[in-house]
């Protein structure tokens, strides 16, 4: 309990180090989860779309997932050397298999009733995929991009032993800034990814079509009651 309260106390003192250091460690994840999301998104709706590919998505995926971000950034140290360029790559490596999975399933998953009623409407393949596809398949994209993000920031932590910055330049260094500092350090990197996931579930409802969010929450409410329901009537 003692270190938990240096701990909220080293923040106190220490608010423009540690702001300093979250600037660093948010540059490097977004500008990672950025290039994976360039990467996956659109060849995950390629995919999903001409509705093939599924072992190519599948098995990167678990390529990706399979790779420690570790052991990518000390191969990369041969090949690009220390700093931020090694580590951003590495967690490209970490969120490009999440979001392509994702947006590969979103798009090939969508209801092919839907999809026939627009051909038969006339639409082409890229109407069909701009105006129907797509606005069903945003919210399991974005569900993609926010696991992918809070793997990332969770994960740049390894930064700090390659030269890239971020709070994990803190957390290693308890020589330096005490247990209290690596615990501090270690509370607002879990802090930055609860404040990731919040940020992202609400995008994720924003760009869920209204009448599919409605049907959503009327399932999750009448759930509850069908075990009761059930049992009542045995």
């Amino acid at each position: 309990m003692n270190d938990f309260t240096n701990a909220i106390q080293f923040i106190g003192d220490n608010t423009s180090l540690l702001w300093d250091k979250v600037i660093e460690h948010l540059e490097l994840s977004f500008a990672a989860v950025g290039v994976a999301i360039l990467i996956a998104v659109p060849l995950g709706i390629w995919l999903g779309h001409i509705h093939r590919g599924s072992f190519l998505a599948i098995n990167v995926s678990n390529i990706g997932r399979a790779l420690p971000s570790l052991a990518v950034i000390a191969i990369n140290i041969a090949i690009v050397g220390l700093g931020f360029l090694n580590v951003m790559i590495a967690l490209v490596i970490l969120a490009v298999p999440i979001i392509l999975t994702n947006a590969y399933v979103a798009v090939d998953g969508v209801d092919r009733d839907a999809v026939e009623a627009a051909k038969g409407m006339g639409m082409r393949g890229r109407e069909v995929l701009v105006r129907i596809e797509l606005p069903l398949a945003l919210p399991l994209i974005f569900a993609g991009i926010r696991t992918a993000t809070v793997y990332v920031i969770a994960t740049a932590t390894l930064a700090a032993i390659a030269g890239g910055g971020g709070l994990g330049d803190i957390i290693v260094n308890q020589a330096s800034y005490g247990i209290e500092g690596v615990i501090a350090g270690a509370m607002v990197v879990a802090g930055l990814a609860f404040a990731a996931e919040l940020f992202f579930a609400g995008l994720q409802r924003l760009v869920t079509p209204r009448g599919l969010r409605e049907s959503k929450e009327r399932e999750e409410d009448v759930a509850p009651l069908v075990g009761p329901a059930m049992e009542g009537s045995t």
